[in-house]
């Protein structure tokens, strides 16, 4: 008897994870991706920084500088727009990816577009975000080195020969390089590809990010600077009631993420319906900018300077109640308008903000409770509570504070899901048409053997049957497409199906010949009672057949039959878990 090849696949031993010596393949070229985010992210930040130069001070520098010292008078109205509007141009010409903020550009292309990224892209999106942030755009380089990052690793893996998944694997592992480069949180970045980018958590993938993530850490020191981004040094509050404080502040941050996600999806629909081509939006919405810093020039560019501010306790509470109103505005309008930019520094600034007021009337440093702010709105708004938790304590260099700072998240996140069906990431997507679900369980196929679901001993027809009465069996008895053809000791011997019995009607053959003989020659997929499941399924996808023969490995004599129909019980099981509620044994 010739088995299909497939049979070793599902004769496979069972194992807690799917890996293989590819993962190792894709570890010793992470890296090159890895050094690529970091340098990428490095060049991002001095574009950044000779946009702000050039537009804010009229000089040719790379140096880091505030746009708040800069003394253009009235001009600070049009510099947003002059950039605004060469961005305009180079999405409309260039390519219309630049525009919004990165990380739903790159969800995308993970879920709907192989992980393929383009050059144009790689270098379109870093510059665009320069020119935006460096003209006074209220945001941060976080999403556009995301999506840069990405596109370095996308473009590598596209060098060789390697499935969407693990082009998605380098790509993934580019983007959270670049995060690490950018901010110094290795361990946010790792958590932010599991929880937002990966859609998976698998060896295959979570080790080359890691490599990736660490190669750029260690790059950092050396292109950008070492430490903490946003150091702390306040004491913790010694109140005993801090952690449900925190709480109380993940609460708050969470309907705030909630509402600027409402706020932000209903200004991108005004822009929408404006009689113009959206080439000319982000000028349009560059003039609010503009204006808005008139009142607060602290609101224009990233505003690093003013997470410090926060964080060190130094900011007065009008200064902060004007920065979280006019930055809430500014940012909405901008993004809203279709520009480049990113979100998380200016939800860090508006949670970390509301922290920071809230912390007047609370025990302990106004910093802190701004930390508390900044982990709570980045979990609400971007559903990601283990990644926003442990981003606040890499940033601020308080692990200390963890206790706390995961209260917050936790809560904000709660809130998050149930006020809003999408997060402010993946509403963008829908809008186009897709759908996404951020959530992680096991397939319930994979955690159930074919012995759970497989129908026992199964009806057979024998091997001496001649096929004259097989195609008399299948015109007037059969049941099933399909039944196992079977020897004296039960043994398999092949699968007859309805097909065939059309076959043999409508050619020539012997009347004489039996099934054994004129199915010995036939490829046979088969499975064992331990095999799993979802294993049996990859077989019926690929070989088109409806009804797998489950035999015994040792005899091979059929002990079950596993059918399309019954892999739905898994679904209806798993349903069944989740809804179905009793007490104590019922």
């Amino acid at each position: 008897m010739n088995l299909h090849p497939a049979r070793a696949i599902a004769g496979h031993q069972l194992a807690d994870h799917s890996v293989d010596r590819r993962m190792i393949l894709l570890s010793c070229m992470a890296p090159v991706v890895g050094t690529g985010g970091a340098f990428g992210a490095w060049l991002l930040l001095k574009s950044i920084a000779i946009a702000t130069n050039a537009f804010w001070f009229g000089r040719l520098s790379a140096q880091e500088t505030e746009i708040s010292d800069s003394t253009v008078g009235l001009a600070i109205v049009m510099i947003p727009v002059i950039g605004s509007l060469i961005i305009g141009v180079m999405a409309r010409f260039g390519s219309e990816k630049i525009r919004g903020h990165g990380i739903p550009e790159a969800i995308e292309t993970i879920l709907f577009g192989d992980s393929r990224l383009s050059l144009k892209v790689a270098v379109l999106k870093p510059v665009s975000a320069a020119i935006s942030i460096g003209s006074g755009g209220p945001f941060g380089a976080e999403g556009p080195i995301i999506m840069t990052g990405g596109a370095i690793g996308s473009l590598f893996a596209q060098c060789f020969r390697l499935s969407a998944a693990e082009r998605k694997t380098l790509l993934v592992a580019g983007a959270a390089a670049g995060m690490t480069a950018i901010f110094g949180t290795p361990m946010a970045a790792i958590l932010l590809a599991v929880e937002i980018l990966l859609f998976e958590w698998k060896p295959r993938s979570f080790v080359p990010v890691v490599v990736s993530v660490l190669v750029a850490a260690a790059w950092r020191p050396e292109l950008i600077g070492d430490g903490p981004m946003f150091p702390a040094t306040w004491p913790l509050p010694g109140s005993g009631w801090t952690v449900a404080a925190a709480a109380g502040i993940g609460v708050v941050v969470g309907l705030q993420a909630a509402l600027l996600s409402s706020l932000l999806y209903r200004i991108e629909d005004l822009f929408h319906r404006l009689p113009v081509h959206w080439m000319w939006w982000p000028a349009i919405g560059a003039v609010v900018v503009g204006v808005c810093g008139l009142i607060d020039s602290r609101v224009l560019g990233a505003g690093y300077s003013n997470i410090q501010s926060l964080v060190d306790g130094t900011m007065v509470v009008r200064a902060a109640i004007i920065l979280l109103v006019v930055k809430a505005a500014v940012w909405l309008v901008a993004l809203g308008s279709g520009t480049s930019g990113g979100v998380l520094a200016p939800l860090l600034i508006l949670g970390g903000a509301t922290g920071y007021i809230a912390g007047f009337w609370l025990p302990g440093p106004a910093g802190f409770w701004a930390m508390i702010g900044m982990a709570g709105i980045m979990s609400g708004a971007m559903r990601a509570p283990i990644t926003g938790a442990l981003f606040a304590a890499e940033l601020t260099g308080r692990f200390d504070a963890l206790p706390a700072v995961i209260a917050a998240s936790g809560l904000a996140y709660a809130v998050s899901v149930l006020c809003m069906r999408r997060s402010i990431l993946t509403e963008k997507i829908a809008r186009r048409g897709r759908h996404i679900l951020q959530e992680y369980t096991v397939d319930p196929l994979d955690s159930q053997q074919a012995r759970e679901l497989m129908t026992p001993e199964p009806a057979t027809l024998p091997a001496d049957m001649t096929v004259e009465a097989a195609l008399r069996f299948f015109t007037e008895k059969a049941v099933h497409r399909s039944y196992p053809v079977v020897d004296a000791d039960g043994r398999l011997v092949g699968l007859a199906s309805r097909s065939d019995a059309l076959r043999w009607k409508i050619g020539a053959f012997d009347e004489e010949v039996t099934l054994a003989e004129t199915l010995s020659d036939a490829s046979q997929t088969v499975a064992y009672p331990e095999t799993p499941c979802g294993a049996i399924a990859d077989l019926i996808v690929e070989t088109g057949v409806a009804r797998v023969p489950i035999v015994d490995p040792e005899t091979h004599k059929v002990v079950g039959i596993l059918s399309r129909q019954d892999l739905l019980k898994a679904r209806r099981a798993q349903r069944t878990s989740e809804t179905r509620r009793t007490r104590f044994g019922r």
